[in-house]
């Protein structure tokens, strides 16, 4: 089930007033314990409502209202979507919200996202359901020739993402169907990415093939980040294109890892038409 946590704005986010390095350690530290358990999807801050402004529609005609807009008690400061098995598990979530937040006084506001199941059956339901025909989400799986362990522990080493599963073949039915050298290699890996994964599996030797034509892409903001990442996978690899400045990116490179996986490391084209802009005189 997917929620979204609102952090309800105040007199101090109505001001842009901005938090303390502590207050960001604090939310971090919170963020990255929900990324390790495989709860937090995304989340941001948002500005205060002077920067933005209300679109309001009567008979079809939108008026437009500058901000700011009051009362702050009911304005949103920023939000945090999770998935998590059921409301009591996201609420528990949510109570260890950083108590550095406002001197532990703020307004959260929990709330479930809708699916499909919760609506009655017809067109206009029915119209939904084939845009639902894009997936939930689309992941990348590696074979590799008895190295998954070590890479996908590696990969999460350098990600900082949540490494939720390393299975053994021993571990499953198929066991009695494999070659006992096959019983302690990975029949399942799964690192997970804010929400998205890369899972691995050991092959027989007769059953694997290097992978080619393909990369796993990972995209970043931080180009000082981006660079670093490119830089732990290409060690003991091979670098096919130097980590830099490119006309769609700020930032850019490929690399085929020690573990013949190959990867491409992206500056977003968000940050790449920011810094654009930003040029123009």
């Amino acid at each position: 089930m997917k929620f979204m946590l609102i952090r309800r704005a105040d007199a101090n986010t109505e001001n842009g007033a901005l938090p303390s390095q502590e207050m960001l350690a604090a939310m971090a530290a919170y963020n990255e314990r929900m990324i390790q358990a495989g709860v937090l999807v995304s989340g941001n801050g948002l500005r205060p409502t002077s920067d933005g402004c209300l679109i309001r529609f009567e008979n079809g005609s939108p008026t437009i209202i500058p901000g700011p807009l009051s009362p702050p008690s009911e304005r949103v400061a920023g939000y945090s979507v999770l998935d998590a098995p059921s409301l009591q598990a996201a609420i528990e979530w949510a109570q260890q919200w950083p108590v550095l937040d406002a001197d532990g006084s703020v307004t959260l506001e929990l709330r479930r996202y809708f699916s499909l199941e919760d609506f009655e059956p017809g067109a206009g339901l029915e119209q939904h359901r084939t845009l639902a025909r894009v997936p939930d989400a689309m992941n990348v799986h590696v074979a590799f020739p008895g190295s998954c362990r070590e890479a996908m522990q590696f990969y999460a080493d350098v990600t900082g993402g949540h490494l939720e599963c390393l299975l053994t073949y021993a571990e499953t039915p198929a066991a009695e169907h494999s070659p006992p050298e096959l019983h302690d290699r990975i029949i399942h890996a799964s690192l997970n990415l804010r929400g998205r994964r890369l899972m691995g599996a050991d092959m027989a030797a007769d059953c694997y093939t290097p992978p080619q034509g393909v990369a796993v892409q990972l995209e970043y903001q931080d180009i000082a980040q981006a660079a670093r990442t490119f830089a732990q996978l290409a060690e003991g690899g091979k670098i096919t294109m130097p980590f830099e400045a490119t006309f769609w990116s700020p930032g850019f490179g490929m690399a085929t890892d020690r573990f013949g996986v190959q990867w491409m490391i992206n500056v977003s084209s968000e940050h790449c038409l920011a810094a654009t802009e930003g040029d123009t005189p």
